[in-house]
């Protein structure tokens, strides 16, 4: 009977160290998921924070571009080429 509460203990013990082992492995992967959330996190608060100001000046580019068009679409590029 001590023989078989010996062998049962070993075997608890033996669970108890990879029980503990895996708890690290999981604590460690929970830190590090952690961290990156906030890195994450910091990164999308910078997008939100500047949309609008990007947005602003996406759309000032493309009425740039428009207006470029206009422009040249109205040209008469033959005055430039020709020979003096």
């Amino acid at each position: 009977d001590i023989v078989e509460k010996s062998e049962q203990k070993a075997k608890a013990e033996v669970e108890l160290v990879e029980t503990k082992e895996s708890k690290e492995a999981v604590m460690l992967e929970l830190e590090q998921l952690s961290n990156f959330n906030a890195e994450l996190h910091q990164s999308c608060d910078f997008v939100i924070k500047n949309f609008e100001l990007r947005q602003t000046a996406r759309d000032e580019e493309v009425e740039a571009l428009r207006q470029a068009k206009a422009i040249l679409s109205g040209a008469k590029f033959e005055e430039f080429l020709q020979e003096p």
